[in-house]
């Protein structure tokens, strides 16, 4: 006998009488295990919440200079990962993560609120793969909006069957309109937008289609013949359903996120109650009339929200409905417009230095990324030379100071040249006491006898007057011509043959007495016929020729300054001890001595260093290390000779030159083109755009142009020389 043999009556007729004997014990049993199942279930979905909220926190998301949506499908992408095995999640649950856009008086925020059970590296690598130039920082998950004061609000629904996508598919960043309703908004007023998001499960994922095959089924029960006198749709109506199961199933091959949106919009209690209600409210409408951007095969409703701002803070994600990736991160990204008003962007990527780069030698400074550490450039890796670039008030004279102190700490011989003065009155602050002896200061502002130095005293008296007449002609280029060159190199030579100084140059021109008693015993026949060739001039000619020299010399010799340090015989002081161990500190600043007096005597005491350098090496004296500083370097490279020449040969020196200044535009091509591939060692501060862009090859890929023109105050980018070899930059 089989089922299909019963009587169905007589089957019917056995059922009713058995509910007739336990109607009543079922009529209680059933609705207590409803209640129990539902208590119990209440319960269980607190305590997770619970455990979800407990050590919470945001991370604030700082958007690079440019995003993009592919970025926000592969930041849902990775998080997809979050998903917890099956047994994990019955007993605890599946943690979501919200996105969410504050906005204030203050402009835009963007932050991910990541519960205590999730990781937060996890979340940290996901924005960092998806944008690499976004940088997230831990904040405290306060509520979005403040729970006191006037708060509406609402939240959003699909309006058809969840199986249908919204549209992801934008000409332009889709949240141009959502980030356009939040500007502008007073002190009182604060707004939020709040995406709730966790990967749904397999189980989640087999449901959508059920209520509506079913309804599809029991109309095909209740309706006799219903497909058949249903009346064949056109071909418009037959296209819009091939393109809505098209759609259907391009969202079903996907994975998905159960997803829950709201938004809020608050006033702060005080000032005229009904202008501020009127007021919160047209922000919350325009804040939701932003969203049917989205509206495609499927749409975004808004529903009322009870306690919105209560809802928002809690941010409890119970059933929500079912988006795509694609979907998700149209609603939830970065902006992707260059520029957002109020919005903050991303800082400077950080780099870990490489472990080959010293922790001791010339201190730079610590690393800010990977294992917080010193860093510094060994000795022998210094004398590559380093160019040292950044604005004022970017930490440029504060990384001069560690490297010069620990060069003096270190008992190296020291020469600094500083045409603002404050680096020099800086570290007279922090040399040590036992070092003051090395000192030769030489300071305008200094009450304290001056130190003498006779810039045409030396062993070569031609090197001597090359450089001199080099260096007028390259400060005074424009009127400067072939008879001042002339007269000049006359002049330097004479005196520097006979003890002179260059103070003496105006007495040698205008007075004869004096003249003759210098060029009486030259030995030199074609300085003597030089001489010569002056003295057959007319007083009136001489003054004519020699003028373009007296205005120049009188303008720079009429300062007590220039003259107590340039016109005596006798130094008080020797380069060449400098390099050795001792210490030259110039401070010239250029609003007590003038520009051009700041240009000729700092490349005079330059130009002293490099003969007294050159001159040693080529004595075969010991080359211990030493260094030469140059702060606002455009002022005094005017030697005669190339530097990508004096670079290459101070290596071999034992000098390690230093040059710093504030922007490219300060330095001739040539210049420019010398120190940047000459200068090996390179760190940079906040960079203008134009110099991010010139400067970007020395970086690039560990840093971009953005990084450079975003880097923090006292933060420096940095590419080393370690062992003659080129590391991978770091900050």
């Amino acid at each position: 006998m089989t089922f299909r043999d019963l009587d169905p009556d007589l089957l019917l007729d056995v059922v009713l009488t058995w509910l007739h004997g336990h109607g009543t014990s079922i009529a209680i049993l059933v609705p207590s295990s409803v209640f129990t199942v539902s208590l119990g279930r209440f319960v269980l979905l607190r305590l997770r919440h619970r455990t979800t909220v407990r050590g919470a926190r945001c991370l604030e998301l700082l958007a690079p200079p440019a995003a993009d949506l592919p970025g926000a499908e592969a930041l849902w992408g990775n998080l997809l990962g979050l998903l917890r095995p099956a047994w994990k999640r019955f007993l605890f649950g599946q943690p979501h993560l919200t996105f969410e856009y504050h906005f204030g008086a203050g402009g835009v925020r963007i932050l991910m609120w990541v519960p205590g059970t999730v990781p937060q590296h996890l979340v940290d690598h996901a924005v960092e793969a998806a944008w690499p130039s976004a940088r997230t920082t831990v904040v405290e998950a306060d509520p979005p909006v403040p729970l006191s004061g006037r708060t509406t609000g609402g939240r959003f629904v699909i309006a058809r069957e969840e199986r249908l996508p919204i549209r992801d598919g934008h000409d332009h960043d889709p949240l141009r309109a959502l980030l356009g309703a939040g500007v502008g908004m007073p002190a009182w007023q604060h707004a939020a937008v709040q995406v709730l998001a966790r990967p749904a499960t397999g189980g989640r994922l087999s449901r959508p289609g059920l209520p509506v095959a079913l309804v599809r089924a029991v109309l095909d029960l209740v309706v006799p013949d219903r497909s058949r006198t249903h009346r064949e749709p056109d071909h418009a109506v037959r296209l819009e359903h091939y393109a809505e199961a098209r759609a259907i199933r391009d969202k079903a091959l996907q994975p998905r996120y159960e997803v829950a949106i709201r938004y809020a919009v608050q006033a702060d209690d005080g000032g005229t109650a009904s202008l501020r209600r009127q007021a919160i409210r047209g922000r919350a409408h325009a804040i939701a009339a932003a969203f049917a951007l989205y509206s495609g095969h499927n749409r975004l409703e808004r529903r009322r929200l009870i306690r919105p701002g209560h809802a928002l803070a809690a941010r409890r994600l119970g059933r929500g409905f079912l988006l795509s990736i694609p979907e998700l991160a149209a609603l939830a990204h970065l902006p992707t417009d260059p520029a957002v008003p109020g919005l903050q962007r991303a800082r400077a990527n950080t780099v870990a230095p490489t472990p080959q780069v010293a922790q001791h030698g010339k201190v730079l400074g610590t690393a800010d990324a990977g294992h917080q550490r010193p860093v510094a450039l060994r000795v022998p890796d210094s004398c590559h030379h380093a160019h040292i670039l950044g604005p004022n008030g970017t930490g440029k004279s504060t990384l001069l100071a560690h490297m010069i102190l620990s060069d003096i700490q270190a008992g190296r011989g020291v020469a600094v040249i500083d045409a603002k003065g404050d680096l020099v009155a800086d570290l007279l602050g922090l040399i040590p006491e036992e070092a003051g002896q090395r000192i030769a200061l030489i300071d305008p502002d200094d009450p304290h006898s001056r130190p003498a130095l006779n810039v045409l005293a030396g062993p070569n008296p031609d090197t001597l007057t090359d450089n001199l007449v080099g260096i007028f002609h390259k400060i005074y280029a424009d009127s400067w011509g072939p008879r001042s060159d002339d007269i000049m190199r006359g002049c330097a030579l004479t005196l520097s043959r006979s003890g002179g100084t260059l103070a003496d140059i105006p007495a040698l021109l205008t007075e004869p007495a004096y003249r003759h008693q210098l060029t009486a015993q030259l030995n030199d026949p074609f300085l003597a016929g030089f001489w010569n060739w002056y003295e057959r001039l007319s007083e009136q000619a001489q003054s004519h020729v020699t003028a373009p020299i007296m205005n120049k010399l009188r303008a720079f010799l009429l300062r007590p300054f220039v003259r107590d340090i340039l016109g005596s015989a006798q130094s008080t002081f020797d380069v060449g001890d400098v390099l050795d161990g001792k210490i030259l500190l110039a401070r010239l600043p250029k609003g007590v001595l003038g520009d051009d007096t700041v240009r000729l005597l700092g490349s005079l005491l330059l130009a002293q260093v490099w003969q007294a350098a050159s001159h040693r090496a080529r004595l075969g004296r010991s080359r211990a290390p030493s260094a030469l500083y140059v702060d606002e370097t455009q002022n005094f490279l005017n030697l005669p000779r190339a530097l990508s020449d004096m670079l290459a040969e101070a290596r071999a020196y034992g000098l390690s030159i230093v040059l710093a200044h504030q922007h490219l535009a300060q330095l001739p091509r040539d210049l420019h083109q010398a120190i940047s591939s000459d200068a090996r060692n390179k760190i940079y501060f906040t960079l203008s755009p134009e110099d991010a862009r010139d400067t970007e090859h020395h970086f690039s890929p560990y840093l971009s142009r953005h990084d450079l023109a975003n880097l923090g105050a006292y933060q420096a980018a940095a590419r080393l020389i370690v062992r003659s070899a080129e590391t991978p930059p770091f900050t």
